[in-house]
């Protein structure tokens, strides 16, 4: 939940410049697979409708970017190579920055210095 409240601080802070989604993919850690001890109960997802019901986890934390559902036959994921969680950048359709493949390489700072640095940019072209 650290990661999710950086995100939400990131998604705050750039607000003004930029739209943010969270895309809820297949589940990493299911309860029925490779589990975690403290993990949430959710089992593999045997279909879309699953999926929605695992997704509403996440959507009750109240992000503040609105929570989408890659259907189960993992449009999302295998178009960006999200499994288990990644961070896109995409300006008027074209992908701008791609994170690590997480949880090992999947850093929110990047996603903030690549923002203050649109950001920074903006202004000089004003």
């Amino acid at each position: 939940m650290a990661l999710l409240a950086e995100f939400n601080r990131i998604s705050a802070d750039f607000a003004d410049v930029a739209d943010f989604l969270n895309i809820y993919i297949a589940e990493a850690h299911p309860s029925d697979g490779w589990a975690y001890h403290n993990n949430h109960n959710v089992n593999m997802h045997q279909t879309t409708k699953d999926r929605c019901e695992a997704a509403k986890i996440l959507a009750n934390t109240k992000p503040l970017a609105p929570v989408v559902v890659d259907p189960i036959e993992n449009k999302a994921t295998n178009a960006y190579g999200a499994l288990h969680e990644r961070l896109y950048i995409i300006q008027n359709g074209v992908v701008k920055y791609q994170g690590g493949r997480g949880p090992e390489y999947y850093h929110l700072s990047e996603v903030r210095d690549w923002l203050e640095q649109y950001v920074q940019a903006s202004k000089k072209h004003i």
